[in-house]
């Protein structure tokens, strides 16, 4: 099913404004809540919720069968959609107008959340130039450089893992006292046996289901601010480019495990303190899901054409926060590691000074 969305004013696209939070017409200007666009065109909000089959119309019908790919009929302009297997929204090539495909959001593949986008293409290419500019250990010519090839505004299809962590940790830990009596230097050490019991949730902790994605860079555009999200609504999607999941939360979730884990752990250990000497002698942890929730992240995905080389980079499009792995200076790189050498030197003669 193709879902388009046009201005009642002067019947243009609409698409979602990620500045203002609002759909709003290119043409006249034109702007409506989504949620009230949604209530206006007596779209059933949670129809995506129902089964597939219930989203099949004569505005979708299968070709390339061994290439996976669909072709959808564009409402505006009639022309012919192709989408590859893991698009649920695009542009149509011939008259650009937004598109939704419907019936990959429905049953199972309907998402449960959504963040919209926050930063628009424009801030977007700014925040970039400006990041590029401040990078000290950057190449000076990918600094000064514009080959921007394209910029991209993709919902990315993540799981919201609520997880329920559980364990039991010995420890060995000494404290030890250091004291002068007549020509001695005594040093008593006491020994401790520490145990620790924890009972931890874990709430939304994010895991992208994309095979597109890099799993690390996805990692590394966290934390999304939660507050923001909203329950998942088509016209959200209007604009930019969507992909459903190719992992389920069956899938993910042992790597959910050892992250959690890892953050059991790490509690655990900062609990232990005032010991001169901490040794885990014994460590016994699960993790257990609770739950997880489909939910589509914003995401800008930069292509940079750098010495005839693509480079892809990624900004979280809620927050702005850029990852990626530029081409560093060797040479700016090793000033830095003999000027942080010179420094830890200095400071070192210094301490000797004033102890001595």
């Amino acid at each position: 099913m193709v879902i388009q969305y046009q201005c009642p004013d002067c019947g243009a696209d609409l698409e979602f404004h990620a500045e203002t939070g609002m759909m709003k017409c290119g043409s006249c200007g034109y702007e409506v809540k989504a949620e009230e666009l949604v209530a206006a065109s007596g779209e059933d909000p949670d129809a995506y919720l129902h089964d597939y089959e219930h989203f099949q119309e004569e505005t979708r019908y299968h070709t390339f069968g061994e290439e996976n790919a669909e072709q959808y009929v564009c409402k505006n302009c009639g022309a012919v959609i192709i989408a590859g297997e893991d698009t649920s929204a695009t542009h149509c090539e011939f008259c650009g107008s937004p598109v939704v495909l419907g019936d990959r959001l429905s049953g199972e593949l309907a998402p449960t959340n959504v963040i919209p986008f926050k930063i628009s293409k424009q801030q977007a290419e700014e925040a970039f130039r400006k990041w590029k500019k401040n990078g000290f250990l950057l190449k000076k010519d990918f600094k000064n450089a514009d080959r921007v090839k394209s910029l991209t505004g993709i919902y990315v299809p993540f799981w919201l893992f609520d997880v329920k962590a559980q364990g039991e940790v010995n420890a060995h830990c000494t404290s030890k006292h250091t004291y002068e009596r007549g020509d001695y230097i005594i040093t008593e050490t006491s020994h401790f046996d520490v145990f620790r019991r924890v009972d931890i949730d874990y709430l939304k902790i994010p895991a992208d289901a994309s095979e597109k994605m890099e799993d690390s860079m996805m990692d590394k555009l966290e934390p999304f601010s939660y507050g923001e999200m909203k329950k998942f609504q088509t016209p959200y999607l209007s604009g930019y480019l969507a992909e459903k999941y190719n992992y389920t939360d069956q899938d993910l979730f042992p790597r959910v495990e050892q992250r959690v884990r890892g953050y059991a752990r790490s509690y655990i250990r900062s609990t232990i303190h005032g010991y001169s000497t901490v040794n885990i002698t014994r460590e016994h942890l699960k993790a257990r899901q609770k739950k997880a929730e489909y939910t589509l992240l914003p995401v800008w995905m930069f292509c940079y054409d750098y010495k005839q080389c693509d480079h892809n980079f990624y900004m979280n499009g809620q927050t702005g926060k850029i990852v990626g792995k530029p081409p560093l200076s060797k040479g700016k790189v090793a000033l830095l590691f003999f000027s942080l050498a010179a420094v830890s030197e200095l400071l070192l003669s210094l301490l000797i000074f004033l102890l001595s």
